[in-house]
């Protein structure tokens, strides 16, 4: 019985050790593309140098993720931007935002797409007053929202985690009962015999 625990001792001992997932993800943010590294446990990378890429290959630029595992990258050309960091012990974020997207934050795309006047013959439409935000209150708003998710997607990528390790543990313990009850009815019929 002592071997049978030392064994398990064992053999979980390296679990907690166990590698994390990269979490890897970009985002528009005003006339920038906004990104996030880390790894699923929570740990944010810190002062990671980020490699932007076109779709060609070729280099677009470079950034560094803050204290809290975030960058921000100024796009100059509307094409598919990939984002590439090596985060050390085999672990490799990329992550790419199509062209479609970049082109949205340039403005590129709204110049190109130009809805046809819709007919408001016979339509009982009232006057609308839609009120518009200067690029400050823009800013602001953007940088408040992003300032509120960036503890929720750490706790949603730790709760990730945390549900993996129970589920790794809870099939370990499901293994080793199976083995306990297939000693026990071997031990059983040995007995009987």
């Amino acid at each position: 019985m002592k071997k049978l625990i030392l064994m398990c001792v064992l053999v979980l001992s390296p679990l907690p050790a166990l590698a994390h997932k990269v979490i890897a993800g970009v985002f528009p943010s005003g006339d920038a593309i906004e990104g996030e590294l880390g790894f699923s446990n929570g740990d944010m990378a810190k002062d990671q140098e980020v490699v932007v890429t076109g779709p060609d290959g070729a280099e677009l630029g470079r950034t560094v993720t803050d204290a809290d595992g975030f960058f921000v990258f100024t796009p100059s050309s509307p094409v598919a931007h990939t984002f590439f960091a090596d985060l050390g012990a085999g672990h490799i974020a990329e992550v790419t935002m199509p062209a479609e997207e970049v082109a949205e934050i340039l403005g590129v795309a709204a110049e190109i797409m130009d809805p046809a006047p819709a007919d408001q013959s016979g339509s009982n439409v009232s006057g609308v007053t839609v009120a518009s935000l200067s690029e400050e209150e823009r800013a602001a708003i953007a940088q408040a929202v992003r300032d509120e998710m960036r503890p929720l997607r750490r706790e949603i990528a730790a709760y990730r985690e945390h549900n993996d390790f129970q589920s790794i543990l809870g099939g370990i313990g499901y293994i080793v009962g199976l083995f306990g009850l297939g000693f026990y009815i071997a031990a059983r019929r040995k007995l009987a015999s």
